[in-house]
């Protein structure tokens, strides 16, 4: 059986993210960018996992594959950054608390191993989540 484990998820912005958004959200640059989850050391140790392992993310509101690496800036035990875009949009969950705005940050999410399991790119998984894309191509 697979190892999990559960961490408190923080979307967040990223010169990375940013530069690449403005070449385009369908381009390489964006896909490496963003298509990543940032894990303290300690965390990809208990999963089981080496840096650049594919994972999937999961939370309430559903789940998607990155890649995991280890943090480009501090992030504890237990803590878990995803850039904001397309691939953090498929986990945050809906609640806004009143205020219009979805939770970004402060959810659970269950991280697992998905090492045999492709990363979709971002025009995948904008179009499936409105029932446009069908695997294997449109």
């Amino acid at each position: 059986m697979k190892e999990k484990i559960v961490l408190n998820m923080i979307t967040q912005r990223a010169i990375e993210e940013g530069q690449a958004m403005e070449k385009g959200k369908t381009t390489p640059e964006y896909f490496k960018a963003c298509s990543i989850v940032e894990m303290n050391p300690e965390d990809m140790k208990k999963l089981g996992i080496w840096r650049n392992t594919n994972v999937r993310v999961t939370s309430e509101a559903g789940s998607v594959i990155v890649k995991a690496i280890e943090p480009t800036q501090y992030v504890p035990p237990g803590l878990a950054h995803i850039r904001q875009g397309v691939w953090a949009n498929q986990v945050v969950p809906p609640r806004t608390q009143s205020t219009g705005t979805p939770q970004y940050s402060g959810f659970p999410v269950t991280i697992e191993p998905a090492i045999d399991e492709r990363i979709k790119t971002a025009l995948e998984l904008v179009q499936g989540a409105v029932g446009l894309w069908k695997e294997g191509g449109n």
